[in-house]
C-alpha cells in the first residue's frame, strides 16, 4: 500500500469517530471530505493525491472543538476558525506523517489546510474554493434555516465574502450550482 493510500485509511479512521451522522448514518465528517475532494477534483481534474488527501482533511476532527467552547459573537467565531485551522493541518499532517508521506509534502499539505497563502499558494487557493462550493451547494439551505433571523442584507454580506475568496473558476462554477430559489437570488444580489 503507497503512503497516500495509507493516509487516506487513517484520516477515514479519524471521521469515522465522528459523532454526528448523515440521514443515511454515515459519520458527517466522512460525508464533507468526499465533497470536498469531489470539487477538487472537478475544478483540478489532474489534482495531485497529495492535494486531494488534503481536501478531505479540511475538516478534519472537528466535531472535537464544538463552536460553543469559544465566546459567542464574531471575535469568538473567528477565533474558533482560526484555531481549527491550526488544529486540523496538525492533526493532517501527524497523520500523514505516520502514513510515510514525506515531511515535505506533510508540512505542504498543512500549510493549504491551515489556509496560509490564501489567493497566493495553488493548494490552499484549490481547498478553499471545495470549501466554499459545498458551502454553497449544500450547507447555505441549512445554515439560512439555522440563522432565520438574519436579514437578506446579512445573507448577501455573507455570500459577498465567501465570493470573494473564491478564484475565477470556483466562482464560475458557483454560478452553475443549482440552488433553491431563495438561496439563488441572494447569490445573484450578492454578485452583482
Amino acid at each position: 500500500m503507497d503512503a497516500y493510500a495509507k493516509a487516506r485509511e487513517l484520516i477515514d479512521a479519524a471521521h469515522a469517530a465522528d459523532p454526528k451522522s448523515t440521514a443515511d448514518g454515515r459519520p458527517a465528517e466522512r460525508v464533507y471530505a468526499d465533497r470536498m475532494e469531489a470539487w477538487v477534483i472537478r475544478l483540478a481534474p489532474a489534482a495531485t493525491p497529495l492535494l486531494r488527501v488534503a481536501a478531505s482533511c479540511q475538516h478534519l476532527e472537528r466535531w472535537s472543538v464544538p463552536r460553543a467552547s469559544f465566546p459567542e459573537g464574531k471575535v469568538g467565531y473567528l477565533n474558533w476558525r482560526r484555531s481549527l485551522y491550526v488544529k486540523q493541518a496538525g492533526r493532517a499532517r501527524e497523520l500523514l506523517l505516520q502514513a510515510g508521506v514525506s515531511v515535505a509534502e506533510a508540512d505542504e499539505a498543512a500549510t493549504w489546510i491551515s489556509k496560509s497563502g490564501l489567493k497566493t499558494n495553488p493548494g490552499t487557493q484549490a481547498l478553499e474554493d471545495a470549501a466554499c462550493l459545498v458551502f454553497l451547494e449544500n450547507e447555505i439551505e441549512e445554515f439560512a434555516v439555522q440563522h432565520a433571523g438574519y436579514t437578506a442584507e446579512k445573507f448577501v454580506d455573507i455570500i459577498r465574502k465567501t465570493w470573494r475568496k473564491m478564484s475565477p473558476a470556483a466562482q464560475q462554477a458557483a454560478i452553475g450550482l443549482n440552488l433553491p430559489t431563495g438561496i439563488a437570488e441572494l447569490v445573484k444580489a450578492a454578485v452583482s
